[in-house]
């Protein structure tokens, strides 16, 4: 029965169960009785009822997505349509381009701005808005669709500057520049003719000893701007010279001055002259760099000028509220074992007074440093002694303060440990090998004969860390030259004790450390060569160990003017009874902020 039908008995009952649970369904739902035949027809009706609900579903789904994608449609629209949703600042598409050209042509400068509102476009020469109404016929300014441009009709050498093209709406400003070049044509000179009685200038020029033009027209464009930088960059300088008439082979002569001293290239400046451009780099910019910078262009007795100031702030420190670097290391009074270094105190102090300064020094040939003082020095110098004869060193200064150490200066320039004669004899024949002998050009005395006492032996300075000395030579000495032994005693007293116990002193100069503070002394210097040890010299006035600062009292009359509007000019007086004045800081303050900071990282030596 299976095979035959396919419906098994369960099935079969199950559809009953089904067909009879419908009927009574309907039965109760109308209230009247229903036969088998009208309970099949029910079920067909409620399968079509069931499928086209599944139909309505399906198209009501599809229609509230159409809808609903129809709705962010419009807002996004709507929100395209506000105001505030447009604009945006005015941008260059296409920025004006510089121009070199021959006098009495035309020019045009072009450029594209996008940006909404459509920004509003003004062209300035040299930063001064141009008037078309005030040059009637010299300037037409034009805007077509979108494409602006200014034309300088009949150009000549007043229309050599820079040119700007300012963009501007309710959302910003943004500016491009565009330089104009003017060549005089004045035929092809030949240079070599150039000479007095082979060539003749025209009178109006003049001619020089040299047959060169006397007077030229010089003039800047694309110049340097005042310039902020900090230490560890690499700043570049520059302008773009134009001279006439344009001789060819007759090149200018480029200098470049900072604070009024001729720069000299070095390994932390270097120099190009292009033939139109002149330019300076600074590789490695550090305080001593800051300055007023000045570029001169001679040409035959004529030259122009232009200057630019140069900030330079201190790198960030190493360690939270250090101080900045010192600057402005030199070595002084160097002799064979002795030298003294000074420096010039930072700006920043890092919020917390400076302490002192450490001293480093380098054999030059090695990368090894040495600390000189154990203990920080307040003064802005140091005696350094200890060196070995004939030897080169650089020297480092770093400043402390109660948060830390500041990062090191940078270094000195070499400087040899030689007696100062034997120096200006290797200076003066640079070329002829060092062999270690001295050439005697006084009448040499006889061999062993003990050496006299030195003469004008005085303090030099002292501060509560050492003691400097200072003599002459004795005129009476060994054939082989001779050295020192320092003694000192508590003033008062004639208990003399020898300083330099084991290594005598072969340089006139030598630095006393470890003397007690608050107290006096006197010291005396004998020499001594093979014969013995000589007399001593006259003994010193007592003097005190401490230190004496000699802090200067602050300028007077600071008076402020308004310069531009993002500078004043600043002037001053100098302060009353100032000694070895090494130049002032300027700081300024945001009235009520009642915080300072260095205007300036190089003391300045005016008072302007």
């Amino acid at each position: 029965e299976v095979s035959m039908s396919g419906i098994t008995d369960t099935e079969e009952e199950r559809i009953k169960e089904g067909a009879a649970y419908v009927a009574r369904r309907n039965l109760f739902a109308t209230g009247e009785g229903v036969s088998v035949k009208k309970v099949a027809k029910s079920v067909s009706e409620e399968e079509h009822h069931e499928k086209k609900s599944r139909k309505v579903a399906v198209r009501e789904s599809a229609e509230r997505m159409a809808l609903k994608k129809t709705l962010e449609d419009t807002q996004a629209f709507h929100k395209k349509l506000n105001q505030d949703k447009l604009l945006h600042p005015p941008e260059f598409v296409i920025e004006p381009h510089s121009h070199t050209i021959w006098e009495k042509q035309n020019v045009k400068f072009h450029c594209t701005v996008a940006g909404w509102p459509a920004p509003r476009v003004t062209w300035y020469k040299n930063n001064v808005p141009i008037d078309v109404q005030a040059h009637p016929g010299k300037y037409t300014i034009a805007n077509r669709y979108g494409l602006h441009s200014l034309e300088i009709s009949t150009c000549d050498f007043d229309d050599i500057a820079q040119y700007r093209a300012s963009a501007m709406n309710v959302k910003g400003e943004v500016s491009a520049y565009a330089s104009l070049v003017v060549k005089r044509y004045k035929g092809d000179i030949d240079a070599s003719h150039l000479h007095a009685g082979t060539f003749s200038m025209p009178l109006s020029l003049g001619v020089t000893p040299h047959g060169f033009a006397s007077r030229f027209e010089i003039k800047f464009i694309d110049k340097f701007d005042v310039t902020f930088g900090r230490e560890g960059e690499t700043m570049s300088l520059g302008c773009t010279v134009v001279i006439s008439p344009d001789i060819k082979r007759f090149k200018p002569d480029i200098e470049w001055y900072r604070n009024g001293v001729l720069v000299t290239p070095s390994k932390w400046v270097q120099m190009h002259w292009t033939g139109e451009r002149a330019s300076l780099t600074l590789t490695h910019a550090n305080k001593e760099d800051e300055g007023l910078y000045t570029l001169r262009v001679v040409m035959g007795e004529y030259y122009e000028e232009y200057s630019g100031y140069v900030f330079v702030r201190d790198a960030d420190a190493e360690i939270p509220g250090a101080p900045g670097a010192p600057l402005d290391v030199q070595c002084l009074d160097a002799n064979k074992d002795y030298v003294i270094v000074s420096w010039k105190q930072p700006a920043v102090d890092g919020g917390n007074p400076i302490l002192g300064y450490f001293i480093d020094r380098c054999e030059v040939g090695t990368t090894h440093w040495t600390q000189c003082n154990e203990t920080p020095v307040k003064f802005a110098r140091f005696p350094v002694t200890g060196l070995i004869e004939g030897r080169s060193y650089i020297f480092r200064v770093r400043a402390v303060n109660k948060a830390g150490v500041s990062l090191p200066s940078r270094v000195s320039e070499p400087v040899a440990a030689l007696d100062p004669s034997d120096r200006a004899r290797l200076r003066s024949h640079p070329s002829a090998p060092w062999t270690g002998q001295i050439i005697v050009t006084e009448e040499e005395p006889a061999e062993g004969v003990v050496p006299g006492p030195p003469t004008d032996l005085q303090v030099i300075e002292a501060t509560k860390n050492y003691v400097v000395l200072s003599w002459k030579p004795p005129g009476q000495r060994g054939h082989e030259g001779i050295m020192y032994f320092v003694e000192k005693c508590v003033a008062g007293t004639e208990d003399w004790q020898r300083v330099n116990t084991e290594i005598p002193v072969k340089s006139p100069r030598f630095a006393v450390f470890d003397l007690s503070e608050g107290k006096s002394y006197c010291f005396r210097v004998r020499c001594c060569n093979s014969a013995g040890i000589g007399e001593p010299s006259e003994a010193t006035e007592a003097t005190v160990v401490d230190d004496k600062l000699d802090i200067p009292k602050p300028p007077g009359r600071i008076i402020p003017t308004r310069n531009t509007d993002t500078s004043v000019v600043v002037t001053w007086t100098e302060p009353p009874d100032a000694k070895e004045l090494v130049g002032y800081y300027i700081e300024s303050s945001v009235v009520g902020s009642g915080h300072w900071e260095p205007c300036n990282n190089n003391p300045v030596k005016g008072t302007r």
